[in-house]
């Protein structure tokens, strides 16, 4: 049964590496490559979004993938809240990976 008031974050929605078609739904001068799991979830908690991990999980569109996903709280449209954990993550990791962007 679905959790009401979460959204889901699959990593392929912030992957710079993905088309639009494929599920990334920000714009790839804030999405980035090859975002990991535990990326995600710390992005989130420095948000504030209490994020809840599924490493089992697959994305639907991809589903011989395992990615996992993150379930955060519904704080507002799922696309500002995905560029928000975007440009955390990009923070983390430092000015080395906007440099390659």
């Amino acid at each position: 049964m679905r959790d009401r008031g979460k959204l889901v974050i699959w990593p392929v929605y912030l992957d710079q590496t993905k088309s639009r078609s494929s599920g990334r739904i920000i714009s790839r001068k804030n999405a980035i490559k090859e975002p990991q799991l535990n990326e995600i979830k710390e992005a989130a908690r420095q948000l504030g979004l209490n994020p809840e991990v599924e490493p089992h999980k697959a994305y639907p569109k991809s589903w011989w993938e395992v990615s996992g996903r993150v379930l955060v709280d519904d704080n507002g449209p799922k696309t500002v809240i995905a560029k928000q954990i975007a440009l955390a993550i990009k923070k983390m990791r430092g000015p080395e990976s906007s440099a390659k962007a």
